[in-house]
């Protein structure tokens, strides 16, 4: 069942055009990588999924319904997104920075349910931070505050999950449980869209990548295909190597090429 689906859509900033023509669709049990070279508008094409940007052109619908027509309260509780860079600079705690995560779920003035405690719990046992829950959110370091934002999106059970790198800046041990926390999602019955740069991650937890490249989508489909040596070095400019170990994927970016050569750069 399609959650998501973008039909040529484009996006502008100040008439100068980001994204052209993207056509997407995004199923529930799927976990979507949105990879590509900086610059090439994954976090605007995020962004607009969400909502929270205009579009120039095209359609974003979200359980079939046009995203610009659905009422506030309904899409903060079908879609959530988790931004590149987010905190809290007030001094609350760590559970209840999760809680607001529930605010969608919430009638006005209406205390938290055992319901929504139980979500809240759920995430933060998910992301590792139970323990963290009485801590002040304005001492956490940049890997635990990143674990908490997760938790506060994964608190509001939405159908179509919109991450924007969750895994940068964590250490190795819970990015593998990150990953594996985000395709768990995925696999019981929502709709993961991640953002990535990290291809050995990519290549072995998406079910599907996107490569945008030069404003579109350069291609898209399972890891193996869309990271093909040739489009790694027309898209990022690099060689890797390509191997698995116990049935992973590895991809490690071994050096620059030169464009159209095909050989390492010096």
């Amino acid at each position: 069942m399609s959650l998501l689906s973008l039909k040529a859509v484009s996006v502008a900033y100040g008439g100068t055009p980001i994204l052209e023509g993207i056509d997407l669709t995004v199923s529930a049990g799927e976990l979507l990588g949105l990879i590509g070279p900086n610059g090439a508008g994954k976090t605007t094409l995020l962004k607009a999924m969400a909502g929270l940007l205009p579009i120039s052109n095209g359609e974003i619908r979200l359980t079939a319904q046009a995203i610009a027509k659905i009422d506030r309260t309904l899409l903060g509780r079908t879609l959530a997104y988790l931004p590149q860079e987010g905190g809290s600079h007030w001094d609350i705690t760590v559970k209840t920075l999760v809680m607001l995560g529930r605010l969608p779920h919430l009638g006005p003035w209406r205390a938290p349910t055992e319901a929504d405690r139980a979500a809240v719990a759920r995430a933060m046992d998910a992301c590792d931070i139970a323990h963290l829950g009485r801590r002040p959110t304005t001492q956490l370091s940049g890997g635990e505050r990143s674990r908490v934002l997760l938790a506060r999106a994964l608190a509001g059970e939405p159908k179509v999950l919109l991450a924007d790198e969750p895994v940068a800046g964590l250490d190795p041990g819970h990015q593998l449980d990150v990953m594996e926390k985000l395709r768990d999602l995925a696999a019981s019955g929502r709709a993961v869209i991640v953002v990535m740069h990290d291809l050995t991650l990519a290549a072995r937890f998406c079910h599907r990548l996107v490569l945008l490249h030069d404003r579109r989508i350069a291609a898209e489909g399972p890891p193996e295909a869309v990271l093909a040596p040739d489009r790694l070095s027309h898209c990022y400019g690099i060689r890797a190597y390509h191997g698995s170990v116990d049935g992973n994927a590895i991809v490690v970016p071994l050096g620059r090429v030169r464009q159209g050569s095909g050989h390492a750069a010096p």
